[in-house]
C-alpha cells in the first residue's frame, strides 16, 4: 500500500518541488502565464479602444476558438510522437516572436483590427501544440503517486499568475501603454525556454500503435470508451461556453461600472484571486474519494456566482462575485485534471490532453463570442445572468447523461495501479511501465465499488 500511504493529504504539496526538472518547468510556466495574462488585458483593451464594439470582442473569442480547436488534435498527436520538451521549445519561441511582432506594430502605429485577429489566432494555434506537450510532460517529472500533488501545485501557481497578471497588466497598460505590455509578455517566455534548456529528464517516447490520422482516431476512441473522461470534458466545455467570466469584462469596466483600464485589470484578476483560494482549499483538505460529485457541485456554484456578477451594481460586488466564480472553477479544474491524468495511459496522454484542451480552451473562447452576441441582444447584465443560470442547468443535465462521472472514485484508480505494479513485479516487469497502462479499465468503467 505504499502508493496510497505516500499521498500527501493535509498540507500544501510543495514537497513535489524537490524534483528539479518539475520545479524549473513549474517556475517557468508561472512567469510565462503571468505575461500571457498581461497580454490578454492589452489585447482586449486595445481592440475595444479601436472598435468600441462588444461584437468585435465576441468575434475575437470566436477567432481564437476556431484556431485552437482546429489544431488541438494535431498538437496532441505530435505530443505523443515527438520529444515533448522539443515541442515546447519551438512553441515558446513562436509565442515570443508573436508577442514582439504585435508590440513592434503598435509602436509603429501600424496596428489594425485584422492584425489583432491574426495574431490572436496564431497564438491560439501555437498554444494548441504547447499545452498538450506540457501536460503530457509533467507526469514524467514526478513519481506517479505524487502526480495529484504536482497537478494541484501547478493549478495553484497558474491561478496566482492569472490573478496577478491581469491586475498588473491593467496598470501597465494605463502607465506605459499596450506595446510595452506586449514586450514584457515576450520576455516572460524566455524563462520557460531557459527551464527547458537546462532540463535533465529525457523521456523515452512510448511505442505508438498508430500514426497520423489513425493516431488521432485512436485517442478519440479511448475518450469515447471512458465515460469518466468524456463526462468531465463535456461538462467543462458547456460550463465555459455558457458562462464566460472575461468576454464582457471590457464592457463592464467601461460602460457598466465606469472603472477604466485599472478596473478591467481587477475584473480579469478577480476570478484568479478566487482560484488561488480554491486551490489552497483543495491542497490543504484531504483528497476527496468521489471527485465527480465535487466537480458538479463546483460547476453549479460557478454558475450562481456568474449570475450574481451580472446583478452587481458596484465594482466591489462584481469583484467578489467573480472571485467566487474563480474559486469554484479552480476546484473543478483540480478534480478534472487529476482524474484525466490518472485515468489515461501514458501513450495516449498527449492526445487526450489535446482533446481536453480543445474543449477547455475552446469553450471560453466560444463563450466570449456567445456572451458578446447575447449582450448585443439583451445587454451585458442580462447576458451574464442568463449564462450563469444556463451553467446551473447544464450541470444537472450532465449528471443525468453521464452518471458514471458521479460514481468515479480516486481510491479505485489507485488500488488498480497498486495491483498492476504488484503483478508486474511478480512477472519480473518494470513498475514504471505498469502504472500508466493499468489506469484504462477504471476510466472505461467509471464505477465506484
Amino acid at each position: 500500500m505504499s502508493g496510497v500511504e505516500a499521498r500527501p493529504r493535509s498540507r500544501l504539496p510543495v514537497h513535489v518541488l524537490r524534483h528539479r526538472d518539475y520545479r524549473y518547468l513549474w517556475a517557468g510556466q508561472f512567469v510565462s502565464t503571468l505575461g500571457t495574462q498581461m497580454h490578454a488585458v492589452a489585447l482586449s483593451y486595445q481592440l475595444y479602444q479601436l472598435t468600441g464594439s462588444v461584437v468585435q470582442l465576441g468575434l475575437l473569442g470566436l477567432v481564437r476558438a476556431i484556431a485552437l480547436m482546429a489544431t488541438s488534435l494535431i498538437g496532441g498527436a505530435i505530443a505523443d510522437a515527438v520529444d515533448r520538451r522539443a515541442v515546447m521549445l519551438v512553441t515558446q519561441t513562436v509565442l515570443l516572436a508573436l508577442s514582439l511582432s504585435i508590440a513592434v506594430a503598435t509602436y509603429l502605429d501600424a496596428i489594425n483590427v485584422p492584425m489583432l485577429y491574426i495574431v490572436a489566432a496564431l497564438i491560439a494555434a501555437t498554444s494548441a501544440f504547447d499545452g498538450p506537450a506540457r501536460q503530457a510532460l509533467i507526469p514524467a517529472l514526478v513519481p506517479r503517486h505524487e502526480l495529484a500533488s504536482a497537478m494541484s501545485l501547478n493549478i495553484l501557481a497558474m491561478s496566482i499568475a492569472r490573478m496577478a497578471g491581469p491586475a498588473v497588466g491593467g496598470f501597465i497598460v494605463a502607465l506605459v501603454g499596450v506595446a510595452t505590455t506586449y514586450v514584457i509578455d515576450g520576455a516572460s517566455f524566455l524563462v520557460t525556454i531557459g527551464a527547458l534548456l537546462i532540463m535533465r529528464t529525457r523521456v523515452e517516447l512510448p511505442e505508438l500503435r498508430a500514426t497520423g490520422i489513425s493516431a488521432i482516431a485512436e485517442g478519440l476512441r479511448f475518450i469515447r470508451s471512458a465515460p469518466v473522461i468524456w463526462g468531465v470534458m463535456v461538462l467543462d466545455f458547456l460550463a465555459t461556453l455558457l458562462g464566460s467570466t472575461i468576454g464582457l469584462a471590457p464592457v463592464f469596466a467601461e460602460d457598466v461600472l465606469n472603472a477604466g483600464p485599472q478596473g478591467l485589470g481587477l475584473l480579469l484578476s478577480a476570478p484568479a484571486a478566487g482560484a488561488v483560494l480554491g486551490g489552497l482549499i483543495v491542497s490543504l483538505l484531504p483528497q476527496v474519494s468521489r471527485p465527480g460529485r465535487v466537480l458538479v457541485f463546483s460547476v453549479v456554484a460557478y454558475g450562481v456566482f456568474l449570475a450574481l456578477f451580472g446583478l452587481s451594481t458596484s465594482l466591489v460586488l462584481a469583484l467578489l462575485a467573480l472571485a467566487g466564480a474563480g474559486a469554484a472553477d479552480s476546484v473543478s479544474v483540480a478534480m478534472r485534471h487529476t482524474v484525466r491524468n490518472l485515468a489515461t495511459p501514458d501513450e495516449l496522454r498527449g492526445r487526450v490532453a489535446a482533446a481536453h484542451s480543445a474543449l477547455a480552451m475552446g469553450g471560453p473562447r466560444l463563450g466570449e463570442f456567445q456572451s458578446g452576441m447575447t449582450a448585443f441582444l439583451v445587454g451585458p447584465r442580462y447576458a451574464m445572468v442568463l449564462g450563469g443560470l444556463a451553467v446551473v442547468a447544464v450541470s444537472g443535465l450532465m449528471s443525468w447523461v453521464a452518471p458514471a462521472m458521479l460514481r468515479y472514485r480516486f481510491d479505485d484508480q489507485l488500488d488498480e495501479d497498486i495491483d498492476g505494479r504488484s503483478a508486474d513485479r511478480t512477472r519480473g516487469g518494470v513498475t514504471a511501465a505498469a502504472g500508466p497502462t493499468s489506469s484504462a479499465p477504471a476510466a472505461r468503467r467509471g464505477l465506484g465499488r
